[in-house]
């Protein structure tokens, strides 16, 4: 009668376990990152008698959760990758609507300017045009610094979403490490059985870990040991290795990860911080918004730079060379914070046409060799003296000398934009007419005719002050005349230099250039016609310049000659365009991986409602089977008491 009784009891164990786990499972079937356990049970082993084994009933060897590691590493793996693509999609979006409207922004603005420049070749007198024209350039400078202002706005919400991120992985590395301890000691002190519950809420950290940045998990025992980056630990059994917000040692607005090791803090590549919120921004800055900060002060840099250079071989309403219009922002030039030399580096635009928009590391190796890596694709320029030419830029030591090791950054337009600005507010400085005049002596007998002549950089007005009458000698066929400088004669392509004092063979259609000063004679001169070249007196209904300001709307000036202003433009906004769709795309096709694989993870793991219902009638059906059990083996042994009497 005992042994069945104590079969009875057994039973009846197991099934109140059954109904408890059951009951455990619906408690939590909404709770995140629960997985459903199940009971798992044998039998006693049996009596041995005389006539075989007789069974003693059943035992309850586990409660063990459903997990399925691989599943779990699929969903952890869909998880960081879509956090990325969504918090990368969420910041460019931001630069693509501030690009997508077609009536704000820089290209109307743009537009808006050289229309006035137009304007104001039609009428270069009208005080009107000039003061449109320099209401437009505000304008046009307006919309460079808002824009710029809106990416700086950007760049402070990095900074602001890389605090907050470093914050939130911290946080659970520690409670993960705490967990590691808790469930370390609580299945050594029960026999090794597994903790389920406190498992399940481990996991359910580091999956919240993987929306924040990539990791990798390796199962040391029954602990959890992490790394990110590049097999950075960041948890290790019950310690942690915390991350920082650093600020870059070579820019003082760029905030950057740190990590916390045994020997102090060190700044992680951005390039190994992949996945996640962290990654998804980290990756925004260095791909899109340093690109386009850079591209739109490019453009404003080699905008003013070129409009200045025309501006100034013009000449103004009191007769004066033309000065700058527009102010142009310097390259920035940043020491790293661990040199130990005490030098001051410059760079130079040199050639605003040939920039690149990329940032250059500036470093002297040692004993005697300078090197320059452009760092959007790391192409190496290395030089044992100074300057250094790379990219339209001069690289020199101002002051002091640079140590083995010293390392500087420079970022030549990124503050284009914020820097670009109108310097002319008095409308008759505005130099829509050309300093030189030329003509013909209307006593000339022949066809000869002289084009109007145009200057170029390094002419000074005393070089046709007095004027240059030049004459023609049949006889040499040669012109004479010129001032005391070297000229040159251009025909054909090919380029002849006649030493100063010299006559000039008369060549019909060839460009004549001295003094930085050039013209062209066509036609057929008589014997002893004249032509003259002087300065511009009283031009204030001259619009030549006006119209060489013009054409740079269409000139091919950025790029190397390759691209006009609006075009560079134009390949800005539809890089940003693109990739906010392809992010767009890749981000729901990611979505819907996710979601395949949550559901795959939870088909296997996650709770099934009518499932357990079944479970929990099955488990009472047990229960009170095992209790009819335990009710017969009474009755029995009230019987048999009963016959002892």
């Amino acid at each position: 009668m005992a042994n069945i009784l104590s079969i009875g009891q057994t039973a009846l164990t197991a099934a109140q376990v059954g109904l408890s786990t059951t009951g455990h499972n619906i408690a939590n079937a909404n709770t995140e990152g629960y997985s459903r356990q199940v009971v798992v049970q044998g039998a006693v082993a049996g009596e041995q008698s005389s006539y075989g084994f007789v069974g003693k009933g059943t035992e309850v060897t586990m409660v063990k959760r459903v997990y399925n590691e691989f599943l779990a590493g699929q969903v952890l793996n869909s998880q960081t990758s879509q956090n990325a693509l969504s918090s990368y999609y969420s910041q460019v979006k931001q630069i693509n609507n501030m690009f997508a409207d077609p009536t704000a922004g820089i290209t109307p603005a743009m537009q808006d300017f050289f229309k006035g420049v137009q304007s104001l070749a039609a009428d270069p007198s009208s005080g009107a045009a000039r003061q449109t024209l320099i209401a437009s350039a505000q304008t046009l400078a307006g919309q460079f610094q808002s824009m710029d202002g809106r990416l700086d706005q950007l760049r402070e919400g990095v900074n602001g979403d890389i605090q907050s991120s470093i914050a939130s992985i911290n946080s659970l590395a520690s409670q993960i490490a705490k967990l590691n301890d808790t469930i370390s000691t609580v299945q050594a002190g029960n026999g090794g059985k597994p903790a389920n519950d406190l498992l399940d809420q481990r996991d359910k950290l580091v999956a919240d870990l993987s929306k924040e940045i990539k990791v990798t998990v390796v199962k040391q025992g029954s602990e959890y040991n992490i790394a990110i980056g590049n097999g950075q630990s960041l948890v290790v059994g019950g310690r942690t290795f915390g991350l920082t917000p650093v600020i870059s040692a070579t820019d003082p607005t760029r905030l950057q990860v740190g990590y916390k090791g045994n020997n102090g803090t060190i700044s992680l590549a951005e390039a190994a911080l992949t996945g996640g919120k962290l990654g998804g921004v980290l990756e925004f800055r260095s791909q899109t918004l340093d690109k386009v900060q850079n591209e739109l002060g490019r453009i404003a840099i080699g905008l003013g730079g070129a409009f200045n250079a025309q501006h100034q071989l013009g000449q103004d309403l009191n007769g004066a060379l033309g000065g700058e219009f527009f102010k142009v922002a310097t390259p920035k030039v940043n020491a790293s914070t661990l040199n130990t030399g005490n030098a001051t580096v410059s760079a130079n635009i040199s050639n605003a046409g040939a920039l690149t928009g990329s940032d250059y590391r500036f470093e002297f190796i040692g004993p005697a060799e300078y090197r320059v890596t452009r760092l959007m694709d790391g192409a190496l320029t290395s030089a044992t003296t100074l300057p250094i030419s790379v990219d339209g830029l001069e690289f020199e030591v101002a002051s002091g000398s640079m140590a083995a090791g010293d390392v500087f950054l420079v970022k030549p337009t990124v503050n284009g934009a914020a820097g670009f600005g109108v310097t002319i507010s008095d409308t008759a400085k505005i130099a829509a007419a050309a300093p030189v005049r030329t003509g013909a002596d209307s006593d000339n007998a022949g066809s000869g005719k002289i084009s109007a002549g145009t200057v170029a950089a390094g002419f000074s007005a005393a070089t046709v002050t007095p004027a240059i009458s030049l004459a023609y000698n049949a006889a040499a066929g040669e012109l004479t005349g010129f001032p005391a400088l070297p000229v040159t004669l251009t025909s054909n392509g090919s380029s002849t230099v006649y030493p100063a004092g010299t006559p000039v063979p008369y060549t019909e259609g060839a460009t004549v250039s001295f003094g930085n000063i050039s013209f062209e004679i066509s036609g057929t001169p008589a014997d002893g016609d004249s032509f003259t070249i002087g300065s511009n007196g009283g031009g204030i209904g001259d619009n030549r310049n006006a119209l060489l300001l013009g054409a740079l709307q269409s000139a091919k000036t950025l790029s190397n000659g390759t691209a006009t202003f609006q075009g560079v433009f134009g390949q800005m906004v539809n890089m940003v365009g693109n990739k906010t769709h392809e992010l767009d795309v890749n981000m729901a096709a990611e979505t819907t991986l996710l979601a395949q694989a949550v559901a795959a993870q939870q088909g296997e793991s996650g709770v099934n409602l009518d499932e357990e219902a079944a479970n929990l009638l099955r488990y009472q059906q047990a229960y009170q089977a095992a209790g009819k059990v335990m009710q017969t083996a009474s009755k029995l042994f009230d019987v048999l008491l009963t016959l002892g009497q």
